[in-house]
């Protein structure tokens, strides 16, 4: 399935140099506002040590990771949903993406210009998320006018029924809305109607990059914005970066890299746990096809089932599914090889329902 999340922020918080890092790309990354007009997209491989490893055992020549689309979208202003700035254009790209990753300044530097006379992260996102919240407000108008007429004109009662249900929902987020309750806003769309699915913004999934100084990474809990982002989210949806050393660390060759991350204190680059937590908040787990061609990583939704997850790497296996051979590539690390594997009993034949877990390796049988 297809991963996509868009990089949102204010202008001059450090979008496109991200952006930059995260897909060795070289979009400009001037210092003046809007630089990024049209959005940039770009793919980028999901890093997994559990690759290298299966192409040793099965011999394969080669590796195809799974991949997430990144998306720098231009930078957002207050009144963007009324035309301000670049307006509605960049506001329609964010309802396209999964994940909404917000990246917001938690440095001070008088060199580089900010939309705001004060660094204040947190109004950054306020200023973001209502802007998102007027668009959805529109939305919600345009569909509701139409769904309340077409209820009076319809003679249907399954359809009726699917109406009433869905203005009843629009008039609750409308009102949320309205209030500017975010909360209940995402509560609501636990239960976003099918024929709603995929049309509000400010109910999306989200990520907090903390833009800090290179200063700050040596002790991260002096900074008192990346604090209060902490006190407002949860430690588990902010994570503090360093933007511009991750893009010097990109541009280096992997000995070098590994150099200049021990300089400061890095273990990884935070990259790779952006694009994992980008994985996670999405509900996604991996699972593998190999063979002495290719290893493959398949990402799917936690949940999935392996005929589902069949339909990934081909319609016409999920359309004629038997049953699969599947173990776990945990199992076959610790029991080395996979006729050790399969003495040990932990190779099993599955039928369609079976759920996949993360790391499931699958050979899938199929009728033609």
């Amino acid at each position: 399935m297809a991963v996509k999340a868009g990089l949102v922020g204010l202008p001059n918080v450090g979008k496109s140099t991200l952006f930059n890092a995260l897909t060795r790309s070289q979009v400009p990354a001037e210092n003046y506002p809007f630089c990024t007009i049209d959005p940039h997209v770009a793919i980028t491989n999901v890093p997994d040590p559990r690759l290298e490893p299966l192409k040793t055992i099965y011999s394969s020549q080669t590796i195809i990771p799974a991949t997430a689309t990144f998306v720098d979208i231009a930078g957002l202003v207050k009144g963007a949903a009324s035309g301000e700035g670049l307006g509605n254009q960049f506001l329609s790209h964010i309802k396209q993406v999964d994940l909404i990753i917000h990246v917001l300044r938690c440095f001070n530097d008088p060199d580089i210009m900010h939309a705001n006379d004060t660094i204040d992260p947190i109004e950054d996102y306020d200023i973001i998320t209502a802007e998102l919240m007027l668009k959805d407000l529109e939305t919600v108008a345009n569909i509701l006018a139409k769904s309340e007429k077409l209820y009076k004109t319809c003679q249907n009662v399954a359809e009726k029924g699917a109406l009433e249900q869905q203005i009843t929902f629009l008039k609750q987020m409308e009102l949320a809305l309205n209030n500017g309750d975010l909360d209940k806003i995402r509560l609501l769309s636990n239960d976003i109607p099918s024929a709603l699915n995929n049309v509000f913004v400010s109910t999306k999934n989200f990520l907090i990059i903390a833009n800090i100084s290179e200063q700050d990474l040596s002790n991260i809990t002096d900074n008192e914005f990346v604090q209060a982002l902490n006190k407002r989210f949860g430690s588990e949806k902010v994570l503090p970066i360093c933007v511009k050393i991750e893009q010097e660390l990109s541009q280096l060759e992997h000995n070098d890299a590994t150099e200049l991350m021990g300089l400061y204190g890095l273990c990884e680059p935070s990259l790779d746990i952006i694009i994992r937590k980008t994985y996670h908040n999405l509900g996604l787990i991996t699972f593998f096809t190999c063979g002495p061609q290719e290893i493959h990583a398949w990402p799917i939704k936690h949940g999935t089932t392996i005929r589902k997850a069949a339909g990934e790497i081909h319609s016409d296996l999920e359309r004629g599914f038997i049953c699969a051979e599947v173990f776990n590539s945990q199992d076959l690390f610790e029991n080395k090889s996979i006729l050790a594997l399969k003495e040990s009993g932990k190779v099993r034949t599955e039928g369609q329902d079976y759920i996949v877990r993360d790391g499931d390796i699958v050979l899938v049988r199929f009728s033609k």
